[in-house]
């Protein structure tokens, strides 16, 4: 599969491994650190709330060491993937994270808006008019569904608070 470039280097699946691994990791020592916070021994009424979170703590960061011994081991040192196809991967992820980010701060139609025309013109290389006609109307539909129809209170920002919706 040709992404357009033919450089044939990028992180190797040893590297990946070790970075994911690292990062569940990560994951387990934070929830070890807010169990021990809420406190992990018995009360008088029985465990107390850190209690079990402790413990699947403790159990991610010893599977994650275990997994991490275990990916160093292995022989497989061949290219997870080329840098012009983990860009690929980017120009979707890094938008989405973004988007994700916004909701709780200019809400979900407004945020939907700017992100499905972001992607229809920037990727799907649409015209102008499609692009408004589908960013504006998707919200719009989206919000005649849930919160008209269902009656599903969505995230709203400053914009639906504005109008009332």
């Amino acid at each position: 599969m040709s992404t357009g470039s033919s450089s044939n280097t990028g992180p190797t699946h040893k590297l990946v491994e070790a970075g994911v691994t690292l990062l569940i990791a990560l994951f387990g020592v934070i929830v070890i650190i807010g169990s021990v916070k809420a406190g992990i021994n018995w009360g008088a009424e029985g465990p107390r709330a850190g209690f079990f979170p402790f413990y699947i703590g403790l159990f991610i960061l010893v599977s994650s060491a275990i997994n991490l011994w275990n990916g160093l081991r292995e022989d497989n040192d061949g290219l997870f993937a080329e840098w012009g196809q983990l860009r690929q991967v980017l120009s979707v992820v890094i938008p989405t994270a973004i988007y994700v980010s916004a909701i709780p701060f200019i809400g979900l139609y407004v945020a939907s808006t700017i992100f499905i025309a972001w992607f229809m013109r920037w990727l799907g290389k649409y015209k102008w008019p499609v692009v408004l006609a589908i960013s504006f109307g998707m919200p719009i539909v989206t919000y005649l569904i849930f919160e008209r129809w269902f009656m599903v209170p969505l995230p709203k920002g400053p914009l639906e608070e504005w109008l009332g919706l």
